[in-house]
């Protein structure tokens, strides 16, 4: 893939949208015009990366995940998806636990404790741009069955007024999005079926009282500081529900390798986006005293895999195994190097 032609992409398409509401606090108008992902079709593969403050490291007790955040190599870890072909990096933000690895006062005001003085996001997105890859953030709400207790009543999931809470959560990521601005060229949403009962699953457990939760001013949201940027909601593994129209491309959760792409677009209109992990299904490394298993495939299955979902411009993201300190399994970054070796 030519990375310069992938970059002048992303920012034709940044100069030609126009810049929604701040924060989610006005509905865009209908219909919704889907933001240009020409430059994820072009992409070959990624890899993700859920390196949370549940993550440990391979020996040892885990340190705390402020210091975690600060003692976190960032031109290491570079350097080796530069190594394994990567065409861009799906960071996790947040996942069971609302603890992020940046500032935001947004937070702060709700649960202080849960942020970081040093900006891992920021930093992340200017490494990788320096080497050509665009920073895609994944996020979680964590209002999930109680991993996060303290949070859920602090964001005010089991409130009664819920549109306190969506608004909390719209100020959460409209402040992220009006701070990195195109440094985040997509979010990759989970958990929506914890915030909405009418998807193929519902993990909803508070009362949600007749709330709908409203997914258009969360988009707009989402894509305060840059127009252009994508947004996706994942409905669950292999699932297509859309709990809006407005969103960019397909979350794509997969559990094999076993149905790739076959368009560039699904029946719903969303482009085709993949997401499994290569070796580690349980997606957090977070046994202690353990390594990170070797890839569950073998290195013809992932090149047959991605050649057939490149064949459609469609890409295919996987999901890495990291140490608390960056560092990625060893295996991993060996089979990626060898797959970017084949000349896809």
């Amino acid at each position: 893939m030519n990375r310069r032609r992938l970059i002048a992409t992303l920012a034709t398409g940044a100069a030609c949208t126009r810049l929604p509401s701040v924060f989610g606090a006005e509905p865009p108008p209908e219909p919704y015009q889907r933001a240009n992902t020409d430059w994820l079709a072009k992409c070959r593969y990624g890899v993700g990366l859920h390196w949370t403050a549940q993550t440990v490291p391979m020996k040892g007790q885990p340190l705390p995940f402020q210091k975690a955040v600060e003692a976190f190599d960032v031109r290491r870890l570079v350097r080796s998806l530069a190594y394994a072909g990567t065409d861009y990096l799906l960071f996790t933000a947040a996942h069971a636990l609302q603890m992020l690895p940046a500032p935001h006062p947004v937070l702060d005001k709700l649960l202080p404790g849960r942020t970081c003085t040093r900006d891992l996001i920021a930093e992340l997105a200017d490494a990788l741009a320096a080497s050509g890859m665009p920073l895609m953030v994944y996020y979680n709400h964590s209002c999930n069955q109680k991993q996060d207790p303290l949070w859920e009543q602090a964001v005010g999931y089991h409130g009664r007024d819920k549109t306190a809470f969506a608004q909390n959560l719209m100020d959460i990521v409209g402040w992220m999005g009006e701070r990195y601005k195109d440094k985040i060229k997509a979010w990759w949403f989970d958990s929506p079926y914890s915030l909405d009962p009418r998807g193929p699953h519902n993990s909803v457990s508070t009362d949600m009282a007749g709330f709908q939760f409203p997914w258009e001013r969360f988009t707009v949201a989402a894509k305060t500081g840059f127009p252009a940027r994508l947004v996706t909601y994942n409905p669950g593994v292999a699932e297509t529900f859309l709990y809006t129209t407005h969103q960019d491309y397909w979350s794509g959760e997969l559990v094999n390798l076993k149905a790739p792409a076959r368009s560039r677009y699904l029946e719903n209109g969303l482009q085709w986006f993949g997401w499994t992990c290569l070796e580690d299904r349980g997606w957090v490394h977070h046994r202690l005293d353990t390594e990170i298993p070797r890839p569950l495939y073998t290195d013809e299955a992932m090149a047959n895999y991605v050649r057939a979902c490149n064949s459609h411009q469609a890409p295919m993201t996987f999901n890495v195994g990291i140490y608390q300190d960056g560092t990625l399994a060893p295996a991993s970054v060996e089979q990626l190097h060898r797959l970017c070796m084949t000349g896809l």
